[in-house]
């Protein structure tokens, strides 16, 4: 009996993490996105956390919605920020992974080069988000981050 038990209670957990979609969001667990909080109207993150060329996924709260972005220095030295969602594919809310020096949407499979990101907008591209970088802080203005609430 208590061996059937053990049995079931692995498959359960073994369940969970193989159906648990990419960002690990159903279950609360696992997640790729670091929840940020706002001081003043402002998010501020380090720019030694994302200063690596590897993209950084991020969760806003606001009114119990999650609005989802990423930062990544791009090869040419650039601090840019996008909302992890596009104007064509946001509907599947699947977001983008990085491959390289390329973001990749999870659901049409198209590439752009990260250089691109907060410079060319609209169809399948990342939707920009404003940001700037103070001393050794990248800020975004909640005002900036609170309109990609309709992607989400």
């Amino acid at each position: 009996m208590r061996r059937n038990i053990i049995v079931m209670l692995l498959a359960v957990v073994l369940s969970a993490v193989v159906f648990t979609p990419i960002d690990g969001y159903t279950f609360g667990f696992l997640s790729r996105y670091t929840s940020v909080k706002d001081s003043n109207g402002e998010v501020r993150i380090g720019v030694g956390d994302v200063n690596d060329g590897k993209a950084h996924y991020y969760s806003y709260e606001n009114g119990g919605k999650t609005i989802k972005f990423f930062v990544v220095k791009s090869s040419d030295g650039v601090i840019r920020a996008a909302f992890d969602a596009c104007d064509v594919c946001f509907p599947a809310k699947k977001g983008y992974s990085q491959e390289g020096d390329f973001m990749i949407c999870h659901n049409c499979g198209r590439k752009f080069h990260s250089s691109r990101v907060n410079v060319v907008e609209g169809g399948c591209n990342p939707a920009p988000l404003n940001r700037e970088t103070v001393g050794e802080e990248l800020v975004i203005k909640v005002a900036d981050i609170l309109p990609g609430s309709r992607f989400f």
